[in-house]
């Protein structure tokens, strides 16, 4: 492609509004425009880098023995009524009516689609299992879109769907998935982690995300230094014995603490250690109010507190609503003389205290000498806070640090969560009807496209690995007008096309030092520069990743680049 054909605006002032590396490079490098927030058009060069992940993810689905396909991305609500979503998946789900007044949601994921496609195309056991994936715009109504591409409002994603007639099956697909994300990562030169994650609004048990290490990265992963064990930090059991102190029971006391209202305060204020607080809050739980309670040192855990009461939705209850049960606000709440009607849920670590700090449901007063048990009845003891750095891996091998991710791809085991609902069912062998086994398979492409961005960059520019960039060299004569430069340049193009090298020719009648700055900027993997040797058949070859460069005669490039491209 000759650069003066194309559509590469690239700026010289740093975007104001873009808070993140990877936002900002794409916006100067002229891969992206904003539209609207979190709306993106995606210019020449990012429309290039996509469709290379986008060949990447194809080659491995097929491999992996999935068939692509292309669903609406308008979707009737009766669809999301009969799987229940409608109803629970929350503001983020874009809703409209058309103009006959049926209620319509842009698709942010396609389950009760294709479950309706396969439920009346596939209705015997003998077409399963089958594996169908689509790469196409989801939409989604974020609150607060944020870091370009990284949460958007409109993304690009590949999501896959299975479906099966056990769970040994469904097992081995999901295998099959996770070896070809892998796989799809690892080609897109990515540094990335598998971690076990939480199927938040898609449902369904046994998930991972695969996520590409970050500083950015809005997810924490909880790691083992000592094993493969890795993580989201919401799912990160906690593996800790807790010993009961031997302490004598002392007499429970009510002592005033006047404008003390969180741990710290309280700690010092009172002179106990955080350890020995008791933290108290009220979720509230399918629209019911729960107390739950953790150690003052750690902190409540909210998937946890959902996938330990089996719940369907979780979120904490505002001051307005505790002060309604309780008649005091947040600060002073615990679980000594509570409503009957309100029940206790309690991390494992409350049963192990003796004589501890609480709320006594007073504004400015505490309780001490606090008896789990004794004082209070707790319905059960369960794992509910987040791992700490430090605590011991669960898996037993060495301990917990943390990294941040950026997630780019999510992997579940649906089970009939989706089938059963949606009254999806097949013919067994034996003639009996049953509901499909599922599985789903995710990857945000354009987010993918961002996470490489904001690994591979320097002070200059983008340096986009080969398998993804949108050329693999960029051509730059140094000055048009110079005859012996043009002609060398118009030959050596034909050549490398001819050779399969995707070629992006800089033809502007710009300045040598912007047509510099602009190719370190855009970050294609080698430039091949036609300069004043051009005349004796020499140009200047420099790798865009190591800064490497060298002299090479036109008659010895393809050699030279073929070397290079072997290391890239």
């Amino acid at each position: 492609m000759r650069q003066s054909m194309t559509l590469i605006p690239t700026l010289r002032e740093l975007p104001s509004d873009a808070e993140i590396k990877s936002h900002q490079l794409l916006l100067r490098a002229g891969f992206i425009k904003q539209i609207a927030s979190g709306v993106y058009s995606y210019l020449p060069l990012a429309k290039r880098a996509l469709d290379n992940i986008g060949q990447i993810i194809r080659e491995e689905m097929e491999n992996a023995g999935a068939a692509e396909l292309l669903l609406p991305a308008l979707q009737p609500a009766e669809l999301w009524q009969s799987s229940g979503r409608w109803y629970t998946y929350g503001d983020e789900l874009m809703r409209m009516h058309d103009r006959h007044d049926r209620s319509f949601a842009l698709g942010p994921t396609h389950e009760e689609v294709i479950t309706s496609i396969v439920s009346d195309a596939v209705p015997s056991y003998k077409r399963l299992p089958v594996t169908l994936y689509q790469i196409q715009t989801k939409f989604r109504d974020e609150k607060r879109p944020r870091f370009g591409l990284l949460r958007g409002r409109e993304f690009i994603m590949k999501d896959a769907y299975s479906f099966h007639t056990s769970a040994e099956s469904l097992d081995d697909v999901y295998q099959k998935m996770y070896q070809a994300y892998t796989n799809i990562f690892t080609r897109c030169g990515l540094d990335f982690r598998a971690v076990l994650a939480d199927s938040g609004a898609i449902g369904g048990k046994d998930t991972q995300e695969f996520m590409v290490l970050s500083e950015i990265g809005e997810d924490t992963i909880a790691y083992s230094d000592g094993s493969s064990y890795a993580a989201n930090i919401e799912m990160a059991e906690v593996h800790q014995e807790y010993e009961k102190s031997n302490e004598p029971e002392q007499e429970l006391s009510k002592v005033e603490t006047p404008g003390q209202k969180t741990i710290s305060e309280v700690s010092e204020f009172l002179n106990v250690q955080a350890s020995n607080i008791i933290k108290s809050l009220v979720l509230i739980v399918d629209e019911e109010p729960v107390m739950v309670l953790v150690r003052g040192d750690h902190e409540i855990n909210d998937i946890k507190v959902k996938n330990a009461l089996n719940a369907t939705s979780v979120e904490f209850a505002d001051e307005e609503r505790t002060k309604e049960l309780l008649n005091c606000s947040f600060g002073s709440i615990g679980p000594v003389n509570l409503p009957a009607t309100l029940k206790i849920v309690a991390d494992k670590a409350i049963e192990a205290m003796v004589n501890a700090v609480c709320g006594a449901n007073e504004d400015d007063y505490h309780y001490m000498n606090v008896v789990p048990g004794r004082d209070f009845t707790v319905e059960k003891f369960v794992d509910l806070r987040f791992i700490q750095e430090g605590d011991p891996s669960p898996d037993g091998k060495g301990t917990i640090k943390f990294a941040r991710g950026i997630e780019v791809g999510h992997i579940f085991k649906l089970g009939t969560k989706y089938s059963e609902a949606m009254s999806a069912i097949y013919l067994d062998e034996n003639g009996k009807s049953s509901p499909y086994l599922m599985g789903c398979y995710g990857i945000g492409v354009s987010r993918t496209l961002s996470a490489v961005a904001e690994q591979f960059n320097d002070e200059n520019g983008l340096i986009w690995p080969a398998n993804i960039a949108p050329y693999h060299i960029h051509l730059i004569p140094v000055n048009m007008k110079d005859s012996d430069q043009e002609n060398l340049a118009e030959k050596l193009y034909r050549e490398l096309k001819e050779n399969r090298y995707n070629v992006l020719l800089d033809d502007r009648n710009e300045r040598p030092g912007v047509k510099f700055k602009d190719s370190d900027l855009i970050g294609m993997p080698v430039r091949v520069t036609v300069g004043k040797k051009a005349a004796e058949g020499i140009v200047e070859v420099k790798v865009r990743k190591s800064g490497e460069m060298q002299e090479v005669k036109a008659e010895d490039l393809l050699q030279v680049l073929t070397n290079i491209f072997k290391e890239l």
